[in-house]
């Protein structure tokens, strides 16, 4: 268990003296997400790493399965309760921990922050999931996983040609962000021509260098492979 090395003190309450405890793997979208999202309130927690593929996935273990039926990640362990789905857990943050707000105060706003999360957590990512990717084949995995993204960058644009000021939605961080950065990653892993979305593009690097971004990145987890390059 290691503990993220942004996050220190934070005005978060707790039912609990236990600081929370991320189910995180290093590359997975998801865990990034709420990575990003707990920097950014500045809520402290440790990483409990779970191998995707190790012993054919770790995730899939008895002991895991208790955690997280679903057997996947991130599962988070927070106030007495365990948390699992990422949108759900990032709500729960937003819900209990209100500073540093993930959602707009402006309701239309705030769905068209929900809008986006929408497209790239149900629209974009599940069909590009390792368990998706699995059952596509080795052969076909690369062309299956360009053409929903392209399909989901391609409202993701759409959506952010209204939205987006200096984020995604206005000039505050949001939900939306915390979604939209991993998904670019996956996006050039699977070598997704990105020109034709510029605002994405523009966005991606106007938050490269947040410190609460750059901390959940996947070079910087305690279970990132040492070998890989930029670790």
């Amino acid at each position: 268990m290691s503990t993220n090395s942004l996050v220190s003190s934070s005005n978060a309450s707790s039912s609990s003296d236990t600081q929370p405890i991320l189910y995180s793997y290093w590359r997975s979208s998801c865990s990034w997400r709420v990575r990003i999202a707990m920097n950014l309130k500045e809520i402290p927690y440790d990483i409990k790493p779970i191998s995707l593929i190790k012993s054919g996935g770790e995730q899939h273990c008895n002991e895991y399965r208790e955690v997280n039926p679903m057997e996947q990640v991130p599962a988070l362990q927070i106030d007495g309760h365990t948390l699992i789905e990422s949108v759900a857990i990032m709500h729960y943050l937003e819900e209990t921990r209100p500073q540093r707000p993930l959602l707009p105060q402006d309701v239309h706003k705030r769905a068209k922050v929900r809008e986006i999360v929408e497209i790239i957590c149900s629209g974009i990512q599940p069909l590009q999931n390792l368990i998706v990717l699995i059952h596509v084949g080795e052969e076909k995995k690369k062309e299956w996983a360009q053409h929903w993204i392209t399909r989901g960058f391609r409202a993701v644009e759409k959506a952010l040609s209204t939205s987006a000021g200096k984020y995604c939605v206005g000039d505050e961080i949001s939900m939306a962000d915390c979604c939209l950065v991993p998904q670019v990653f996956n996006a050039r892993r699977f070598h997704v021509d990105l020109r034709p979305y510029p605002i994405i593009l523009r966005i991606d690097r106007e938050l490269e260098s947040n410190p609460a971004f750059r901390a959940a990145h996947p070079s910087n987890q305690p279970d990132c492979p040492p070998e890989l390059p930029n670790k």
